[in-house]
């Protein structure tokens, strides 16, 4: 929640506002409270767009739609003025997370507890037709799950039931793979159309992916018209429910009180939103958002946690409230808003927990491609979307992320590359990582720590850490260099300060990069120069001076280190003594140092080796011949391996190229071409490569 600004009203109506929750397309929301105490969320109408007859118009409708509707299955208006200077609605504020992200959080939910969802749900669509409204824009972005069971949310669209689907030309009706087959086709539209809905949803929610998945939304929308929905995933005793309410005809599907008494959940079957995991969220949201009413300006620690030292960057309190209304995320359709309260676990003073977020879903594997020929893009290249210096492409389960063009960080989604979220304040230069595939940390340009949820963009914490760049992280400590040059550890449990050393190297100067494994943090310079330290204490464990001309990233496997430069070598991690080193093919010259950082997979090193790419086992005895590469000039990335191929980076207009992973085969090779720049990155994930080049994004696939 982000506190009122100079044009903020601090009342509507009877409502108290306490803060804004976000801003959509034709609307701006506060959380607000009357006299009583109740919380609501009240939405006002731009002030720019009240003279917009058609829009002031539309959110009229949206108010007398909604009110119309009384069931206890929806979010209901408690109050509205329509007829003012500055139009608003009042809803009950519902605290919990949508369908959608309780899947993604939780996992697809069990056959029970889908029969709770549908029973419920099915017997809140009666509601709402009896109303006489059709909803039209059923989806699991518009369930939110409360402690008083699933509410429908978003009457934005909502139309009488004898309404057609009038549209523009070139505009959705619905949100693909949810629309009715007739809703598509711009048919007349009715009851039947929610029940469709209702049918996408739970396979859905019972399978954990659309029952019409496709990237683009015109195949969607042809899929839902003409193709058959794809419910292998969904539990056998639960197609008989589901697929009925799929039919292509609409007087094929159920009616809801048909599917009301065919979802019959079991007797004292748990409620998921009363007992577990979920439940216990939906509680930590209730309780924040009652503290963010009684105590707006609250500052200081939460009671029960002890007040924060001077020498430990904690996350302040005034940062902490902005991340408990991730809570406030706005979810906007056409013309209607809904907003709810996200957030994690109670830590042990029962405040919903900043730091406790749960890793996101993890996409399909893409399918291999043919192992010849020059390879089709799986999506892109997207033109000016990324700053062209920016640093490699950082895959995070079903996230993209790179430094956004204009500034900032940006994620795309990995299937299709649309747009998932922007941080605007990070400095990319700092670089971003990734904390247990549960957030993305960067950095501003004033040292400020700022971690977002990886799969929506979220904030969560911040931590005042002095940091000039991010070096490492894992699921517990992140790890940052200080614009003084020194090594600071943070936890990720409370954002708290473990140790900072000066380091006996000079880290300043440049970015070094750094590796984690074995119980030590390592290092390498700008100047080329290897230093491990103790990730417990932040004390030397050695160094290795003058391996390489650059800040060559090493690699970990096991008990050694491995780093490239003027010769390859494998270092023990316990004391960086030399235990093998092997000597590049041709002799070191002046802005070519040799080695390549190596890659460790499967038990193999890859490495550059001036234009070679060496395969070599742990041993350092050759694994397969090497395979020659055109183009290759430093400074080096490390290879990037994929199913069965490896990708280096290329210079000049030649791109990017896969190799056999197994060595060199006169059949199987592959270049993806690339004009415009030096500074071309790439990463790899799920059997896809993402590469960055003078701006531009895009998704490889691999063989």
């Amino acid at each position: 929640m982000k506190p009122l600004g100079p044009h903020d009203p601090l009342r509507l109506g009877p409502y108290r506002v306490v803060g804004v929750l976000g801003t959509g397309g034709m609307g701006r929301v506060y959380l607000g409270h009357d006299a009583q105490g109740r919380v609501a969320a009240v939405k006002m109408l731009l002030p720019e767009l009240v003279g917009e007859g058609d829009l002031a118009r539309r959110f009229v409708r949206e108010a007398l739609t909604a009110r119309a509707v009384t069931s206890d299955g929806v979010a209901r208006v408690r109050a509205a003025d329509v007829e003012s200077g500055r139009p608003w609605i009042a809803t009950e504020y519902l605290a919990g997370p949508t369908l959608a992200e309780a899947v993604r959080r939780y996992g697809p939910l069990g056959e029970a507890a889908c029969r709770q969802v549908a029973h419920s749900l099915a017997r809140t669509l009666g509601d709402i037709h009896r109303a006489g409204l059709v909803h039209r824009d059923l989806k699991p972005g518009n369930v939110i799950l409360t402690s008083h069971g699933p509410r429908i949310i978003d009457f934005g669209i909502a139309r009488p039931e004898h309404g057609l689907t009038l549209t523009h030309t070139g505009q959705i009706p619905a949100t693909p793979g949810y629309g009715a087959p007739e809703q598509v086709l711009g048919r007349r539209t009715g009851p039947a159309a929610d029940v469709f809905a209702l049918g996408a949803v739970l396979a859905f929610a019972a399978a954990g992916r659309p029952a019409h998945p496709g990237g683009m939304a015109a195949g969607v929308l042809y899929e839902v018209v003409h193709g058959e929905p794809d419910l292998d995933a969904v539990p056998a005793p639960l197609r008989d429910l589901i697929r009925p309410c799929l039919a292509k005809d609409p007087a094929d599907r159920p009616l809801p009180h048909q599917l009301q008494a065919a979802a019959d959940p079991p007797r004292g079957a748990e409620l998921p939103w009363q007992v577990g995991p979920l439940a216990d969220d939906i509680r930590d949201h209730e309780a924040a958002a009652r503290r963010l009413v009684h105590d707006p300006g609250a500052a200081g620690p939460p009671p029960g946690r002890p007040p924060t030292t001077p020498a430990a960057p904690a996350a302040s309190r005034r940062r902490l409230l902005g991340t408990l209304a991730a809570g406030a995320l706005l979810a906007t359709g056409a013309g209607g808003t809904a907003w709810w309260f996200t957030g994690g676990r109670p830590g042990r003073d029962g405040a919903a927990d900043p730091f406790d977020v749960p890793q996101a879903v993890r996409p399909r594997p893409a399918t291999p491609g043919p192992s010849d020929g020059t390879p089709r893009p799986l999506w892109g290249p997207l033109p000016g979307v990324a700053e062209p210096t920016s640093p490699r492409p950082l895959p995070v389960r079903d996230v993209v992320v790179f430094a956004a063009a204009g500034g900032g960080v940006a994620a795309r989604q990995v299937t299709d590359g649309a747009a998932r979220w922007r941080a605007g304040e990070a400095h990319a230069d700092a670089g971003y990582l990734s904390i247990a595939d549960r957030l993305v940390a960067t950095a501003d340009r004033d040292g400020t720590v700022h971690t977002y949820v990886a799969a929506t963009g979220s904030p969560r914490w911040s931590a005042d850490a002095a940091a000039s760049t991010l070096l490492a992280a894992d699921a517990d400590h992140l790890y940052v260099l200080t614009d003084e040059g020194a090594v600071r550890c943070l936890t990720t449990a409370d954002a708290r300060e473990r140790w900072t050393r000066t380091p006996p190297l000079t880290l300043t100067g440049g970015r070094p990069v750094a590796v984690l494994g074995a119980g030590l943090l390592v290092l390498c310079t700008v100047t080329g120069d290897v230093l491990a330290l103790h990730t417990r204490t932040g004390a030397k464990a050695w160094v290795r001076r003058g391996q390489a001309a650059a800040a060559l990233a090493p690699a970990v496997d096991g008990g050694t280190v491995f780093v490239g430069g003027h010769t390859l070598a494998a270092l023990r991690a316990s004391d960086g003594k030399e235990v093998w080193s092997r000597e590049p093919l041709g002799p070191v010259r002046r802005g070519a140092y040799g080695w390549g950082p190596p890659t460790v997979v499967g038990g193999l090193l890859y490495a550059l080796d001036s234009e070679a790419l060496r395969f070599l086992r742990p041993d350092g005895e050759e694994a397969h011949a090497a395979a020659f590469v055109v183009g290759v000039a430093p400074p080096w990335q490390p290879p990037v391996v994929q199913a069965g191929s490896v990708w280096v980076v290329e210079s000049g207009d030649t791109g990017v190229s896969g190799l056999p992973r197994l060595g060199p085969s006169p059949t199987a090779a592959q270049t993806y071409p690339l004009t415009g720049g030096p500074n071309r990155t790439l990463a790899g994930e799920g059997n896809r490569l993402f590469v960055l080049n003078a701006g531009s994004l895009l998704a490889l696939p691999v063989y």
